[in-house]
């Protein structure tokens, strides 16, 4: 036998192998006998307003090779178990975006766990996994299940459920246990890491003001003598309406290693949230620090938003990116970004920060630089909708009549 004719045998056979494997992978998948939710019904996080109700949970990785015979959670897709009674008179419409913007829909999450020649069982597949998807509409006095793809989150959830009618947005915010997870240690400090009597309680705009302008200009290492970021950005509102305009602009919490080095109130930051950019890009970050202040009851956080140089473009991987200098632009797109939330209720700008043009800039951590205006962007929350148009904007320190040349690197006293 010639070399060539034994080397065309032994490729027929190779893929005579491989198209063995194959239509065997193919007959691997079979529909669960059963898709029996009541384990997920029991563990369910519920609440109750406008005369619906709405429950949910996180599927395990147990639980989605129970209910479709293949673990979802292993293709980088949390399952989330969602249950809505409709008391109201009208039809009312799930957003899925609202809950999370990149969702995944029933087919791109079937089709990930199709295989080469599966003929009949992927098209089974892709009419199971479409029917235990959430159905809309819920039409009055019915109750609907079903399940939404999302992007994974680790230790705990927060989930936003937004009910669409005639004239109507019935919005919830739940917090759900993640299975399979453990929860990260500094969410136990949260909203108390003080104790009551560390705690200034602001009863008007003009004390508040003054509080927020002696928070310390910037982060420092954990000495405590070498000076980080600039704290630029302020948050008040409670916890879920926080959370929930967040979370509706795609930032999702995403705390790395280098975060971790930049310190508040002596403490690491109490959260690290980043905004979701294409292909897993590296994009805006936000690292918050629950403030020794409360304004009406509720929390404030001070925090810094920056993003990394090269921003988008940036290297996939970098364990330490470095700090774009123009810090402002990151604060102000922040800004712009929450206005579209329907979460935002005021706006305004107050010192603290200290200017630092162009031509000085400050060094931070890692020897990066930065240039700023100095103000904080002190941003009010509320719990959505609230339109765009009903923002109101304090007269702190009027940016708005200022030029944004600064921002822009240039140099001089071009605001005047």
């Amino acid at each position: 036998m010639t070399a060539p004719s034994a080397m065309r045998r032994a490729r027929m056979r190779a893929g005579a192998l491989l198209l063995a494997l194959t239509l065997a992978g193919c007959a691997t998948w079979q529909a669960p006998s059963a898709e029996d939710d009541k384990p997920l019904r029991e563990r369910a996080v519920s609440d109750t307003h406008h005369d619906v109700r709405v429950g949910a949970t996180v599927l395990s990785s147990e639980d989605s090779k129970r209910i479709y015979g293949a673990d979802i959670n292993g293709t980088k897709v949390q399952p989330l178990w969602i249950e809505v009674h409709n008391g109201t008179s009208q039809a009312l419409w799930l957003l899925r975006a609202g809950t999370d913007p990149d969702y995944f829909s029933p087919d791109e999450v079937a089709w990930s766990m199709h295989t080469m020649l599966g003929g009949s069982t992927n098209r089974s597949m892709d009419d199971y996994f479409r029917n235990l998807g959430f159905s809309n509409p819920i039409p009055p006095g019915a109750t609907q299940s079903g399940i939404l793809f999302t992007n994974p989150d680790r230790g705990i959830k927060l989930v936003n459920i937004d009910l669409f009618g005639s004239h109507t947005l019935i919005p919830f915010s739940l917090f759900l246990r993640v299975p399979d997870s453990t929860i990260d240690p500094r969410l136990a400090q949260i909203p108390f890491p003080f104790p009551a009597t560390a705690v200034t309680d602001c009863p008007d705009l003009t004390s508040l003001r003054a509080a927020i302008e002696r928070l310390p200009c910037c982060a420092t290492d954990a000495t405590g003598t070498v000076q980080a970021d600039p704290l630029n950005a302020v948050g008040i509102g409670q916890l879920t309406d926080i959370g929930a305009a967040l979370v509706r602009r795609n930032y999702r919490r995403d705390a790395r290693e280098f975060d971790l080095a930049q310190r508040v109130f002596g403490r690491e930051p109490d959260f690290v949230m980043r905004k979701q950019a294409h292909a897993g890009a590296t994009a805006t970050w936000i690292r918050g620090w629950l403030a020794p202040i409360r304004f009406q009851g509720q929390l404030v956080y001070v925090a810094q938003v920056g993003r990394p140089v090269g921003g988008r473009f940036a290297p996939r991987g970098e364990t330490r990116p470095a700090l774009h200098e123009n810090v402002d632009e990151a604060r102000n797109y922040l800004i712009q970004d929450l206005m579209y939330s329907s979460g935002l209720d005021k706006l305004g700008f107050a010192n603290g920060v200290g200017e630092a043009p162009p031509e000085h800039p400050r060094t931070t951590l890692g020897g990066a630089t930065y240039y700023t205006d100095g103000l904080r962007a002190v941003v009010f929350f509320t719990t959505r909708p609230h339109s765009l148009s009903d923002v109101d904007f304090l007269d702190w320190v009027p940016y708005l009549d200022r030029r944004d040349n600064l921002q822009s690197g240039a140099t001089g006293d071009a605001r005047q």
